[in-house]
C-alpha cells in the first residue's frame, strides 16, 4: 500500500504543472531544435558524399573488376551486378530501393553497367568533382571518377533529397543517438541550474506567504535583476494602493460613526423626553420601539468606532498585560448588563496570566465576548468565563447557555455584517469579526464549539504568554 502510494505521489509531481518543468522542457526542445538544424544543414550541404562519395576504395574495387573481365562481358555484368547488390545491402537503410545508391559503369565510349532503376541521363560533366543532378523531381548528388590507364569511368549516385536522407541519418543511429545520450546527462545540470537561478524569486515569493492581511508595507527584498525588479515594484506598488484605499476606508468608516453619535444621542434624548411627558399607552409603544432601534444603531456605530480602532492600533504600541486582571476589571463593568439581563457570570482565572498586547484592543475582544454570551444566555442563565495557562499560550474561554451556533457556520460568523439567520437576538455582525481581529493582531487563534452539555456556545482563544 505505501509503495502504491509513493507511486502515486511521483505520478502526480510528475503531472503537476511546474515552471521548472516548463524551462526544463524547454531547454530540451530547444537543444533537439539546434540538433536538427545543425543535422539538417550538413545533410543540405553534403548529402553522403563523405561516407560514400568520396571513398575512392568503392571506385577502385569496381573498376578493378570491370578491367580484369574486359573480354568476357556477361561475367563482368553479373560480378559488377553482385558488387553493387552488396554495395546497395551495405548504405540503403531500411532495404528500400528508394534510398539506394546508383552505379553506372562506362569505357571505350560505352556504357558497361547500369545499377537497376537508375534514371537515364544522370551522367556528372566533370570528372572528380561532386556535382549536383536533377530528375524528375528528385535531388541527386553524383561523382565521376576516371582510372588510367584503361580509361574505365566509374559514376556513383546517391539520393540528396532532404527526408530521404534524414531517414537514413535516423535509421543509422546517427540523429537519435546522440540526443538519447545527451538529453539524460544534461538533465540533472539543467535541473540545477534553473533552481538555482530561481532562488531570488522563490525569496520574493516566500516573503510574499509570510504576510498577514493586514501587512501592507512594502517588500524587504531588494531585487538586482531587471525582470524579478519589475515584479517586486509591481507587488510593492500594489500593497501601496491597497494600503491607501483600507486607510480612506477607515477613516471614512470612523468619519461617519462619528458624526453620527451626535443624531443619535440627541434623538435618544428627545424620544425619552416625549415619552416622560405622553400617557398615552400607543404613543408609549411607538416611542419605545424608537428608542429599541436608536440604540441598535448607537450600538452599530460604537462597533464601527471599535473596529476601526482595532485596525489602527495594529502596528500601535505593545505593552505586557496581565490577562486575568484584565478580565476581572471588565466583568465588573459589564456586571450590569448581566444584572439587567438576569444572567449571572462566573469567573475562574489563574494568576499571572501575562500576555504582549495592545490594552484597547484586548478590551474589545474580551468585552464582545462576554457581551454575546450575556446577550444570548436566557434569563437565569450562566455565563462561565475561564482563563489558564496552557504550556506558552494563555486560554481564554466564554461559555452561555444560548441557542449556538450550527457547525456549518462557525467560520461564517467571522465574516463582518454576516448574522446566524436562524438568531432572534439584534445585532450587527460586527461583535465576532472584531474579536477575530483581535485574536490575529496578537497572533493567536479563535475557536467555536458546542459547549457540550446541552445548548450554549463555547468560545475558546489561545494567544501567546509574554516571555
Amino acid at each position: 500500500m505505501m509503495g502504491w502510494q509513493k507511486l502515486r505521489h511521483w505520478w502526480r509531481y510528475l503531472i503537476e504543472p511546474s515552471l521548472i518543468k516548463r524551462l526544463l522542457l524547454a531547454q530540451m526542445a530547444l537543444l533537439t531544435l539546434l540538433w536538427s538544424l545543425g543535422v539538417a544543414f550538413v545533410i543540405n550541404e553534403s548529402g553522403n558524399d563523405l561516407t560514400l562519395i568520396g571513398m575512392n576504395s568503392i571506385y577502385d574495387s569496381f573498376v578493378e573488376v570491370t578491367d580484369s573481365l574486359e573480354g568476357l562481358p556477361e561475367k563482368q555484368r553479373a560480378s559488377l551486378a553482385k558488387l553493387d547488390g552488396a554495395l546497395r545491402d551495405n548504405y540503403s537503410d531500411l532495404h528500400e530501393d528508394t534510398f539506394a545508391p546508383r552505379i553506372i559503369v562506362t569505357g571505350h565510349g560505352r556504357e558497361i553497367y547500369r545499377s537497376p532503376n537508375t534514371p537515364s541521363g544522370l551522367l556528372p560533366k566533370q570528372v572528380e568533382e561532386i556535382e549536383t543532378l536533377y530528375k524528375d523531381g528528385r535531388r541527386w548528388r553524383a561523382r565521376t571518377r576516371a582510372v588510367a590507364p584503361s580509361g574505365t569511368r566509374m559514376t556513383v549516385l546517391v539520393p540528396a533529397d532532404a527526408g530521404q536522407i534524414f531517414f537514413t541519418f535516423n535509421s543509422r543511429g546517427f540523429y537519435l543517438l546522440p540526443l538519447l545520450i545527451s538529453i539524460p546527462v544534461l538533465l540533472l545540470p539543467a535541473w540545477i541550474s534553473i533552481r538555482m537561478a530561481l532562488r531570488p524569486w522563490n525569496q520574493v515569493a516566500r516573503e510574499v506567504a509570510s504576510r498577514g492581511p493586514q501587512d501592507l508595507a512594502p517588500l524587504s527584498f531588494k531585487a538586482r535583476h531587471r525582470e524579478l525588479t519589475f515584479m517586486v515594484e509591481s507587488i510593492n506598488n500594489l500593497m501601496r494602493r491597497v494600503s491607501d484605499s483600507a486607510i480612506r476606508e477607515r477613516v471614512f468608516i470612523a468619519d461617519a460613526a462619528h458624526e453620527l453619535r451626535t443624531p443619535l444621542a440627541a434623538m435618544n434624548i428627545n424620544v425619552e423626553a416625549l415619552q416622560s411627558q405622553t400617557t398615552d399607552t400607543r404613543t408609549r409603544q411607538l416611542l419605545s420601539g424608537i428608542l429599541n432601534s436608536g440604540s441598535r444603531a448607537t450600538r452599530l456605530v460604537s462597533q464601527l468606532l471599535m473596529l476601526m480602532r482595532s485596525d489602527a492600533a495594529a502596528h500601535g504600541a505593545v505593552e505586557t498585560v496581565a490577562l486575568d486582571e484584565l478580565l476581572q476589571d471588565r466583568l465588573a463593568a459589564l456586571s450590569g448588563l448581566a444584572h439587567l439581563r438576569g444572567v449571572e457570570v462566573e469567573l475562574a482565572a489563574e494568576d499571572g496570566v501575562p500576555i504582549r498586547g495592545q490594552r484597547e484592543t484586548l478590551v474589545s475582544l474580551i468585552d464582545n465576548l462576554v457581551e454575546n454570551a450575556i446577550k444570548y444566555s436566557p434569563q437565569g442563565g450562566m455565563v462561565k468565563v475561564r482563563v489558564r495557562r496552557c504550556g506558552p499560550e494563555a486560554i481564554l474561554s466564554v461559555a452561555d447557555q444560548g441557542p449556538g451556533i450550527a457547525s456549518a457556520l462557525q467560520e461564517r460568523v467571522f465574516d463582518r455584517f454576516y448574522r446566524d439567520p436562524n438568531q432572534t437576538q439584534s445585532g450587527s455582525g460586527l461583535g465576532l469579526a472584531i474579536v477575530k481581529a483581535a485574536v490575529a493582531q496578537h497572533g493567536g487563534e479563535i475557536r467555536l464549539d458546542s459547549t457540550g452539555r446541552g445548548p450554549g456556545l463555547l468560545a475558546t482563544v489561545r494567544l501567546p504568554l509574554a516571555a
